[in-house]
């Protein structure tokens, strides 16, 4: 079809129904083709990149003859269409030239284009054609390149019978039936041939010995640790709102927590800073993965903290990211599995490889859900890495539940231990077990001018509940307390409701619903009491209001709640028991700011009321859990614990030296002598110890408590030895080495002791009364538990 347009112009649609719809196929079929043949061979015509395997060469080769085959048929394809193109064309032209006798010149126009197109073609064809005979040159002589070197090194990647590497054969055994189980073992160059494994095992991994006819270059040379840098502190936390995030409920908690307290931070940290003076400070690189808010561990959290959800954990991880930042370390933040495999240099797969390069991080913290993370994806290096992580952990992990062989064979095995870590590598939320680390949080701290307002503003019967879950709130069944309480006091509670379905609670108690953070602190600011009711157990909030003026009281377990007998604490790594809801409180701060009663006894309850109403009380808030304290704790750590260095003393086989101690000019215990020189890289400084036989059945932590001391397991292979109990004046007719969480320890009967065969597990926690432990203990500083006198 021709038409003429105005401007006398002739279009000829035909054209787009006949041939130009065939040759536009054609041309769209050798670009494909094209496309197609660079795709699959040009990993085989390109130079070896950096990233590419060092068995990417016989990898090649093998496919050869396929590639070869492949060239072949494309170039045959293509002139089987050029032929038939031709022909095509041929009667298309000739009868074109017929229907285009009227129209002169411009059907004439239209042939020189069908003729380009069967040039382009052929040329295409003549292209392949080439390409496939300089492929098969090129693999024609990797073959013979590649069977010169086989020749030479077959006998050379058999696995070895090396003495020092006795896991190398059956390594090798394994990978042969398993290397396609993962595919990170195809990522770092193995192919299934006895030299990829031997390779891979050696330079890869570390159970093979490296192979003499690998260059050694790569593999030996280490990358040089980057020039120590001085932590220097931070006042300024906007940087740090921004690595946080945002986009989950629960970081949105915890960066207003941190901008609120903003202020606080900086001053402690001009405290700090003028009390360490000059002290040089290594600038940590430092990854925190919050394993609990990833998607992949659930993250229950976050939907339930507009809904009176546990925020105690939160609370905690703020005031670390905090206290990191403001010490001056590097930091990243991760909440998503994505993201940690990412910083940690994850390779691809199922995660059965080591990581990609060296950690670039000094230290990690996380909690259980991101340890297990890690394990799951770190392969080997996580073995090898280990040593640097902190365990956030709530409620504690005893060495008992840690050691993975102890707890099986012994009943200690729980879904959150067997980790194999140094116990020091837990971090509490209270310092309820001395054989972690104590990390806690932080609590608002008030200036003179807030405590005078306190002073004049409080109401003199006025009770706040302590709970925000109607399910945890645990009104019910506590009616008669409540209504004791009632009589002489006006009873608010905090409890979350929705509009159209308020909570049961007795209509005396005034309900506020769930405050934001500033109207809480403003409430508990007006209140006399603040009563718990069991339970949650040891939370922030206690302490909070304790720091604004309020008396705690609390009940009193009888018998105290362990995972023998309650539910809650059934499968956590711990044996420890509780003998009220906040054994911090009762311990540590005490009367008259702390009461802990027998709830069953009404008239012991009825009486507390009355004795506190009576009461006159400061705001109190324990040094440990200022900003100031616990930058100083954190940085007390991060400069002096080092759980990748080498053993000390007290290893299982190695005869323990002679014991720096004398005993004591009482008799009762022993000291570290004067004239004795202070163990190297010993901390807390080893001059501090004080080292005590425990009565049969006490614990070395109420053992050290007893005197007035904390039981330090760090100090516990100074003590691994027979001539500690000789000193003691403890007569062992037989000394045993065995693998016991009491040892050491000196039976009665048979005059037996017994050292600790597995440093593992070294124990301040557990007791018998069949033994009396050998406990070592420690100095404090005043409202600093965790750290000696001379810690700092």
């Amino acid at each position: 079809m021709i038409t003429v347009n105005p401007d006398g112009k002739i279009m000829v649609r035909r054209c787009l129904v006949t041939l130009r719809p065939f040759r536009l196929f054609v041309l769209g079929i050798g670009f494909f083709s094209l496309c197609f043949l660079m795709t699959s061979l040009g990993g085989q015509l390109s130079a070896r990149r950096p990233g590419d395997s060092p068995f990417t060469i016989r990898t090649e080769v093998l496919g050869g003859p396929e590639s070869r085959g492949v060239l072949r048929k494309m170039s045959d394809l293509l002139e089987l269409m050029a032929k038939r193109m031709d022909a095509l064309a041929r009667l298309e032209n000739i009868s074109e030239l017929h229907r285009a006798s009227g129209y002169g010149h411009f059907a004439a126009d239209r042939f020189p284009p069908g003729t380009g197109l069967m040039e382009r073609i052929q040329a295409i064809a003549q292209n392949v054609s080439d390409i496939a005979v300089k492929v098969d040159q090129i693999l024609r002589h990797s073959l013979i390149l590649h069977s010169k070197v086989s020749e030479g090194r077959r006998d050379q990647c058999e696995a070895p019978s090396d003495p020092k590497f006795p896991d190398c054969s059956g390594k090798v055994e394994w990978m042969r039936a398993r290397w396609t189980s993962d595919p990170c073992y195809a990522f770092f160059g193995v192919d299934g041939t006895e030299c990829s494994f031997l390779i891979y095992l050696s330079e890869v991994e570390w159970f093979c010995p490296p192979l003499p006819w690998r260059n050694q270059t790569a593999t030996q040379m280490a990358p040089k640790p980057l020039p120590k840098v001085q932590a220097v502190f931070r006042s300024n936390l906007s940087h740090l709102l921004e690595l946080m995030g945002s986009g989950k409920e629960s970081l949105i908690f915890m960066k207003k927590r941190t901008k609120r307290l903003t202020a606080q931070w900086a001053l402690a940290a001009q405290r700090l800073a003028q009390k360490l003076g000059s002290v040089w400070r290594d600038q940590k690189q430092i990854l925190v993965h919050i394993g609990f808010l990833t998607e992949e561990s659930g993250d229950v959290f976050s939907p339930r903290v507009l809904k009176g959800g546990p925020l105690g954990e939160m609370v905690q991880w703020a005031d670390i990211l905090a206290t990191l930042y403001v010490l001056g370390h590097g930091l990243r933040i991760t909440v998503s599995l994505k993201e940690l495999q990412s910083n940690l240099g994850v390779p691809p797969g199922r995660g059965n490889c080591p990581l990609t390069m060296p950690l670039p991080f000094d230290l990690i913290y996380t909690d259980y859900h991101g340890l297990q993370q890690m394990k799951q994806h770190m392969g080997l290096s996580f073995k090898k890495y280990r040593c640097r992580i902190r365990v956030i952990d709530t409620f504690g992990t005893e060495p008992a539940y840690n050691h993975e062989e102890y707890a099986t064979l012994h009943g200690y095995r729980t879904n959150w231990g067997y980790w194999n870590l140094n116990p020091k590598q837990f971090m509490t939320m209270f310092p309820h077990t001395p054989d972690n680390s104590f990390m806690g949080f932080v609590s608002e701290e008030l200036n003179e001018t807030e405590k005078q307002l306190i002073r004049g503003g409080k109401a003199s019967n006025m009770a706040v509940v302590y709970g925000k879950e109607a399910s945890i709130l645990l009104f019910q069944g506590k009616d008669k307390f409540l209504g004791v309480l009632n009589k002489y006091m006006e009873i608010h509670g905090t409890v979350y409701y929705e509009s159209q379905r308020p909570p049961e609670v007795p209509a005396f108690v005034k309900n506020h619903g769930l405050l934001p953070q500033p109207e809480f602190q403003q409430l508990l600011r007006k209140a006399k009491l603040f009563i718990g009711f069991g339970f949650p157990y040891e939370g922030p909030a206690p302490l909070e209001a304790i720091a604004n003026g309020c008396v705690f009281l609390q009940a009193r377990f009888s018998p105290p709640h362990s995972s023998l007998n309650h539910e809650f604490f059934r499968g956590k790594p711990t044996s420890r028991e509780l003998s009220s809801q906040h054994p911090y409180a009762e311990n540590f701060i005490g009367k008259p700011h702390v009461w802990t009663v027998d709830y069953n006894n009404s008239e012991e309850f009825e009486a507390a009321i009355k004795a506190i109403m009576r009461t006159q009380v400061d705001p109190y808030l324990p040094y440990e859990y200022s900003c100031e304290g616990m930058l100083e704790r954190i940085h007390a750590y991060i400069q002096h614990q080092d759980f990748c260095a080498a053993p000390g003393p007290g290893l299982p086989g190695a005869r323990a030296p002679q014991s720096p101690f004398v005993l004591a000019p009482n008799a009762t215990h022993l000291e570290w002598a004067q004239n004795a020189s202070s163990a190297p890289g010993a901390w807390p400084p080893a001059h501090s110890l004080r080292a005590w036989l425990a009565t049969a059945g006490r614990a070395c932590t109420d053992a050290c408590l007893d005197h007035g001391l904390i039981c330090e397991p760090s100090f516990f292979p100074f003590l691994n030895s027979r001539d500690a109990f000789r000193k003691l004046q403890v007569p062992c007719d037989s000394t045993e080495s065995e693998m016991n969480h009491l040892y050491p320890a000196f039976a009665q009967p048979g005059r037996e002791c017994f050292l600790q065969k597995e440093p593992l597990l070294f124990s301040c926690a557990g007791s018998s009364t069949k033994y009396h432990r050998l406990c070592p203990c420690r100095d404090f500083r005043k409202g600093q538990v965790a750290l000696c006198q001379d810690c700092l």
